[in-house]
């Protein structure tokens, strides 16, 4: 992936950001693309988002080590504007691959993006908070949550949406617990270096 020169963002990246965390976790989370923290860190929801994010996480009392995180894109935009469906399609075989590997029983999806890789057809305003299936996979839609940081009336809405996690998941289970991980807590690599 850090190779990769699939679309134009290639030349414009300072690191790929493929994603990290628990390779045998139940959820998976998925944003939309890399922004200047996460561009420079190589790390996903690096920056204020990801702090909000935490605080989310907080609130059901998880961590970010027992959950996968990544993006829909796996380079920044230009300027943080929105993926473009090139862009979208490139990546499309590496959160494919992800998905596979990581087999979660529940994806989140953190914005529109991110959220019509699985309903096209769907809006998010419509579908936020809707468990729907998706090849065996239960997927809740949420908003972003640097859409809360411009628009601080939709952080209730994300606080009640990570409500719902705990119900749709094992809390037992050692991939969401505080036992021992198969795998260490570390950057996801598919190709070349694991931390690239």
């Amino acid at each position: 992936m850090s190779q990769c020169e699939n679309c134009g963002l290639s030349k414009s990246r300072n690191r790929t950001v493929p994603g990290e965390g628990n390779y045998d976790a139940q959820v998976m989370m998925i944003g939309e693309a890399p922004g200047s923290n996460e561009d420079k860190t190589g790390r996903p929801f690096a920056g204020r988002a990801g702090n909000l994010l935490n605080e989310l996480l907080d609130s059901v009392s998880i961590k970010r080590s027992q959950i996968y995180i990544t993006n829909t894109l796996k380079c920044r935009p230009p300027s943080n504007r929105d993926p473009q469906q090139t862009e979208i399609n490139s990546c499309e075989p590496y959160l494919a691959l992800q998905i596979s590997l990581i087999n979660p029983s529940i994806i989140i999806t953190l914005g529109r993006f991110s959220f019509s890789k699985f309903f096209p057809n769907i809006t998010l305003s419509k579908a936020r908070g809707i468990v729907r299936e998706w090849n065996g996979i239960k997927i809740l839609p949420m908003y972003h949550p640097a859409a809360a940081l411009y628009n601080p009336s939709l952080k209730p809405k994300l606080l009640q949406d990570f409500q719902q996690i705990p119900s749709l998941i094992n809390i037992s289970s050692p991939s969401i617990s505080d036992q021992p991980q198969k795998y260490p807590a570390t950057q996801v690599s598919l190709f070349g270096d694991p931390f690239e």
